[in-house]
């Protein structure tokens, strides 16, 4: 069905249940930037409202929203599916609607009350806001309201700050990919807002928002519900289309789950330390979401459960007895990230012993003294177990593929991280600190293009195994970060990316819109750790492993780290290159393509053939959206320089 077709379909459903004639679509005196429906018992469950910036069905029955939709950029483009969806609503109220000016008014009495008795709980929405008042009475206490997510699909998520009680402190931001955002404010400083997520073992998630009614101690509360859309301000993309579902998505990255208190995959799955230095160069970047909140102190959050002794995948212990060799850099990147956004030193101060622990032990690990961090599992061929998960992890965030020991991808973070531990020790004055971790990053400067360079292929390869042999599958981010974080030349660079450039033609992969393939090469059997018969996570059964390839995380299409091979185009002036990339990708993420399931396998679109089949399972995964951040570096162009380069500025 195309677009104008989906769109009048959507307007007779919602004209239908008003009770309205099919020719309201077109007569003038109604105006679907703004219908109403007064409560008719004979007629419609809920009242409708709908604007450029927002939709909305209440419930006629009880305080309660039953869908709801917005766009932040006030565009009038709307999702078709709800981010809430209520399909048997509450009941046991009296209703009574007023419009005026364009606005609607609600208020929402219990039956057994009068129906002059102050109402517990009103309604009013104006074209980008949604106010919802609480009153307290002696004749009743109202009940909290309480928003359930469509989680199986749209995948909404809170951000913000939790007390000790658990509660999130007000303000806080509702944000909800593909939309934009929806800043939720209380007029009682002293109510925090309930927060929840579940996920069960078929992996359908649950998550829901409570708002407390109205108490004898605080007998009034006003909750403010304020569509935007928050992004950073970057030259050129508010006055480019484009750019309309970057300014949407921007905050994608950033899934807050209420259990753990961290960022995570989603709202309802698991926090991925390895993934912390992502969530904070977006995090960094965000102008702030609400009085006294900011995405950085997300971030901080999420360390401080980890300094508290709080558990991530990635770290010692959860999947592995040793770290991955990607998690302690990231988790001081996202540190790093934190001092410069705020230039918070106390708070450096306060947890320097913990953040430099990290950095000790990635440097015990180069037992060889060669400057590069190493993994305590050989990566060489052949460990693996023939079938089934192994018992141990690789090295990094691509866990189903054989990277151990030296790993290229890892050791471009270890350099990253031990600048990033240079600068932090220079704040607090500790100098031996600071040439300390400036010489390690030295040394794997030194050594790391000739270590990794497979001259076989003319490019890096993913890692150098314990046996000396170098495992090469044309990764492209591999080679991506590498070049972006100025560990190779530009000749040398440029001369990679040429490579890599004519090998995704050669393999004929077009279809940029669902991202890139990890590896443009199926990974041999030898060298891939998660092995099932049917290849569902990309272990075939065929020494080549060519049954498996672009199955999951074996040459599957995906948004995740597709950033880094965007970044050193960019970064080398190859604009044209991948700017190809880009705006595909842009425009997939303006339709929500990255995420939800095929309504039959149950698979998601967060990994897929190159055919779009998807091949994933978490339904929604943040790393997909980090290639956000590829639209600073094309509108903020930093000059090529040798060494560490910076990747905005902040560094």
């Amino acid at each position: 069905m195309i677009q104008q077709e989906k769109e009048l379909f959507r307007r007779r459903h919602f004209i239908k249940a008003l009770g309205l004639s099919t020719s309201a679509l077109l007569f003038p005196g109604i105006s679907f930037s703004a219908l109403y429906s007064t409560h008719d018992k004979n007629n419609a469950d809920y009242f409708y409202y709908a604007s450029s910036e927002l939709e909305i069905n209440l419930s006629s029955t009880a305080p309660e929203i039953i869908n709801f939709n917005i766009d932040g950029l006030a565009k009038g483009k709307r999702s078709s599916i709800p981010i809430i969806n209520v399909k048997n609503t509450k009941k046991g109220y009296q209703t009574k609607t007023i419009k005026s000016n364009n606005n609607l008014h609600i208020e929402y009495r219990p039956d057994e009350l009068n129906a002059i008795i102050t109402a517990p709980w009103t309604i009013d929405v104006e074209s980008n806001k949604i106010t919802l008042t609480s009153k307290w009475t002696a004749d009743t206490e109202p009940m909290p309201f309480i928003m359930n997510f469509n989680q199986s699909e749209v995948f909404a998520t809170v951000l913000g700050l939790f007390q000790k009680d658990n509660f999130l402190i007000n303000p806080v931001v509702i944000h909800i990919p593909g939309q934009g955002d929806v800043r939720l404010t209380s007029s009682c400083p002293d109510f925090g807002f309930s927060y929840t997520s579940f996920r069960d073992n078929s992996l359908v998630s649950t998550a829901a928002l409570s708002l407390p009614g109205a108490t004898y101690e605080n007998p009034q509360i006003v909750y403010t519900m304020e569509v935007t859309a928050i992004y950073p301000e970057l030259p050129g993309i508010n006055s480019d289309i484009r750019f309309d579902d970057f300014r949407r998505n921007w905050l994608d990255a950033l899934q807050l789950n209420p259990n753990l208190h961290e960022l995570s995959n989603n709202t309802a799955s698991d926090s991925c330390a390895f993934c912390y230095y992502a969530f904070s160069d977006i995090a960094a970047m965000t102008p702030q979401l609400a009085p006294k909140l900011t995405a950085i102190a997300l971030v901080k959050q999420t360390l401080e459960c980890i300094f508290s002794g709080g558990h991530a995948y990635g770290l010692p212990g959860v999947t592995t007895i040793t770290a991955f060799s990607d998690t302690y850099p990231s988790m001081i990147i996202a540190a790093a990230n934190c001092v410069r956004a705020d230039k918070n030193y106390i708070w450096l101060s306060e947890h320097y012993k913990s953040i430099r622990g990290w950095a000790e032990s990635m440097l015990t690990t180069d037992h060889t003294g060669n400057g590069l961090i190493k993994y305590g599992h050989s990566g060489n061929s052949g460990i693996w177990p023939k079938s089934g998960a192994p018992p141990f992890r690789p090295s990094n965030w691509w866990d189903t593929i054989g990277f151990g020991y030296e790993d290229a991808y890892a050791n471009a973070l270890a350099y990253r991280a031990f600048h990033n531990m240079s600068m932090m020790a220079k704040k607090l004055n500790k100098s031996d600190d600071a040439r300390h971790y400036q010489n390690a990053a030295d040394k794997i400067q030194k050594i790391y293009y000739k270590h990794f360079y497979n001259p076989e292929t003319g490019v890096l390869a993913g890692w150098r195994s314990k046996d000396g042999q170098l495992h090469d599958y044309y990764f492209l981010w591999v080679n991506g970060i590498a070049i972006h974080y100025g560990l190779v030349n530009k000749k040398e660079a440029n001369d990679i990316m040429d490579i890599l450039m004519a090998k995704l033609k050669e393999v004929g992969y077009t279809n940029f819109n669902l991202g890139l393939p990890g590896n443009l090469v199926t990974v041999a059997l030898k060298d891939y750790a998660h092995n099932l018969p049917n290849a569902r996570f990309g272990g075939g059964v065929k020494p080549d492993n060519s049954d498996g390839f672009q199955n999951y995380e074996n040459g599957c299409a995906t948004g995740a780290y597709a950033f880094f091979t965007l970044a050193a185009l960019y970064d080398l002036g190859r604009k044209e290159e991948a700017d190809k990339i880009l705006f595909p990708m842009l425009e997939e993420y303006g339709r929500c393509g990255f995420q939800q399931r095929d309504p039959k396998t149950k698979r998601s679109n967060d990994w897929r053939r190159w055919d779009g089949t998807p091949t994933g399972y978490e339904g929604f995964l943040t790393d997909d959206y980090y290639a956000l951040y590829a639209v600073a570096i094309r509108q903020l162009p930093v000059q090529w320089q040798s060494g560490f380069r910076p990747v905005t500025g902040l560094d």
